[in-house]
């Protein structure tokens, strides 16, 4: 591994409690790079499949991780076990119209955490 850091094992929990994974990334793996991941094992029996990295949120910690940063940014070690398989979340945002024409989203995510986001329209809102 590039720098002699130790690679990070990783699942993906989906909306419905399943998972892609576990595979182990290198810690200077952009986060767009894992949504590039998720999309090509995404299981197409799924009612909704996210067709782009955009479609896609990860969420570890109950942070939205951002495109740009690496995995090893993005983790948060917080009751960490060395070794472990850290559980990142998937969340899609279906596009949904109303009769106004406005797109909205709704999100539920595991009840084990402290805040959820809700889309609507191009802005994600954060409730505690």
């Amino acid at each position: 591994m590039a720098g002699g850091k130790e690679p990070i094992e990783v699942k993906f929990r989906l909306f419905d409690g399943s998972d892609i994974g576990p595979n182990k990334y290198d810690p200077s793996t952009t986060v767009a790079a894992l949504k590039e991941f998720v999309l090509t094992r995404w299981p197409q029996d799924k009612e909704v499949v996210p067709k782009t990295v955009n479609d896609v949120k990860l969420i570890n910690a109950g942070r939205i991780l951002e495109n740009g940063k690496t995995l090893a940014e993005s983790r948060v070690p917080v009751g960490e076990v060395p070794g472990s398989v850290i559980t990142m979340h998937v969340v899609v945002r279906p596009p949904q119209s109303n009769k106004s024409g406005i797109a909205f989203d709704f999100l539920l995510i595991d009840s084990k955490l402290t805040s959820y986001y809700v889309w609507l329209s191009h802005l994600w809102l954060q409730y505690n």
